[in-house]
């Protein structure tokens, strides 16, 4: 038996990511991001994914109806560079 793609709790840590096929759903705190692509065939396995992506973004839109919600939000990059440690 396949095991079932579960579901990432949305907005909750910078940690979780769950991949579908080759489409990677990324949490953060203030958003989620979504790359890669999925191709969704008509097959059971093509069923599997579109469930999945379907479960995923089912979650998120659950969650985000239930917030108060600003119009929009500054997204900024928080990677930080750091000394390379075997420069000399």
């Amino acid at each position: 038996m396949k095991e079932k793609l579960l579901c990432i709790d949305p907005y909750a840590n910078e940690e979780d990511v769950i991949r579908i096929s080759e489409l990677d759903i990324e949490n953060r705190l203030d958003r989620i991001s979504i790359h890669g692509s999925v191709d969704i065939t008509k097959d059971q396995q093509g069923l599997e994914y579109a469930f999945a992506l379907k479960r995923q973004i089912d979650t998120i839109v659950e969650y985000l109806k239930k917030q108060a919600l600003p119009e929009k939000i500054s997204v900024e990059n928080v990677a930080k560079e750091v000394k390379n440690p075997f420069d000399s």
